[in-house]
């Protein structure tokens, strides 16, 4: 009988997916500042300098991760109805990001090339644009909904724990502030997703009439 041959073990295949993988993991438990050549090595069990073949250092990592948050959005397809159209698609990234929610704020803050992680973006952009807004001031509003978004995600993975408590009330209603007092009960609950709704539909909201204000003002004049 053969005995199998001992050695080094096998370096691990890498590949550009299993390196976005192992970066996931390392921000799931340490955050984006935990990312890093060495700390995302060390999950793939590989030598740093091998990542290099695939990746430009950490910034190249944030990259990769922030085009595959986005690059595996589902868009939903269009109605026409743009109050319909952006719920639909935020419900889309909200499903992506909850998978990965400390990985979420990437998106506001890298920039992208890729023509699938950038059309989330050109998605949004074409809702406003057709309901009305100019080019700036799509951008403009393409920014808000999606700062309002990923606040709105982190409140719910993160905060919810907080103003869930359900002592919670008891102690605001002894607070001896007045308005802390009248508001104890509803402080106290957190609805993760009644919670989500009433913050997309109140931006979307405030989006879509400042459209047709801008659009009546300009008609009247």
């Amino acid at each position: 009988m053969t005995e199998p041959r001992r050695g080094r073990p096998r370096t691990p295949l890498l590949s550009r997916e299993s390196i976005v993988e192992a970066t996931l993991k390392v921000i799931d438990a340490e955050g984006t500042t935990g990312v890093g050549m060495r700390s995302v090595a060390r999950a793939l069990g590989v030598d740093p300098k091998s990542l290099y073949n695939h990746v430009d250092g950490k910034d190249g990592l944030l990259d990769a991760v922030t085009e595959h948050l986005l690059g595996s959005l589902v868009l939903p397809p269009r109605t026409g109805n743009a109050r319909h159209d952006l719920h639909a698609i935020a419900d889309s990234f909200r499903a992506q990001a909850l998978k990965h929610p400390q990985a979420a704020p990437l998106v506001l803050t890298r920039q992208l090339a890729s023509q699938q992680a950038l059309a989330p973006v050109n998605a949004v952009l074409s809702v406003l644009k057709d309901a009305g807004a100019g080019t700036e001031e799509a951008v403009h509003m393409l920014r808000m909904l999606l700062a309002t978004l990923i606040g709105t995600l982190l409140r719910e993975v993160s905060a919810a724990p907080t103003f869930g408590d359900n002592d919670r009330a008891d102690k605001l209603k002894t607070s001896g502030l007045k308005a802390l007092t009248e508001a104890a009960e509803p402080l106290a609950r957190f609805d993760r997703q009644a919670e989500y709704e009433y913050t997309v539909d109140l931006a979307v909201t405030a989006v879509l009439d400042r459209i047709d204000r801008q659009r009546s003002g300009s008609m009247s004049s």
